[in-house]
């Protein structure tokens, strides 16, 4: 395998791990546990996925030909906590994703290396991609960390649950 398509499986692999770990994070929640904020200064996990979709809609739409800043974002007004229903947003950050998928999907090992613009700044295809891939694990981070402060005794652990290591490298082993 090619050294460009490995990176390409490998990253929108990547992708989908991040996906899943905020799905599952997020499956739980009541319609109002998306807009709980520890504090007037935080984000909640609403305002966190409307700000991943509308940030993944300008950077993977139209990718090698525009730059990365689209004119028709607001970005400012992704940090407004405007979703009606845990379902309006779930429908968004669907649409964000799909735009990723569907951008990285289509790319190819030749693309790496070209360049693109985010906010008029160079970048290769491969620069741009590990940012917006750093960036989205930041904020999945922290929608996992709300809502496990949200569903306190009742959280469901995404990866191995603590005092369970020995028995999951057991697992691993196999």
């Amino acid at each position: 395998m090619k050294t460009g398509s490995n990176f390409l499986s490998i990253t929108i692999r990547l992708f989908n791990t991040y996906k899943g770990l905020a799905d599952k994070a997020m499956e739980d929640l009541e319609e109002v546990d998306i807009h709980y904020q520890p504090n007037g200064i935080s984000n909640n996990i609403s305002i966190l996925v409307k700000h991943l979709s509308g940030n993944m809609l300008s950077r993977f739409t139209d990718f090698l030909n525009s730059d990365g800043e689209k004119e028709w974002r607001q970005r400012d007004a992704e940090f407004e906590d405007t979703y009606v229903s845990k379902n309006e947003m779930l429908q968004a950050w669907q649409v964000g994703w799909s735009c990723l998928f569907a951008t990285l999907s289509a790319l190819s090992e030749d693309d790496l290396m070209k360049t693109v613009f985010i906010r008029k700044e160079a970048h290769t295809v491969l620069e741009a991609i590990t940012r917006q891939l750093a960036h989205y694990a930041s904020h999945v981070g922290q929608i996992v960390f709300l809502a496990k402060i949200i569903q306190g005794d009742k959280w469901m652990y995404l990866s191995i649950p603590p005092g369970k290591s020995v028995e999951a490298r057991g697992e691993f082993l196999k």
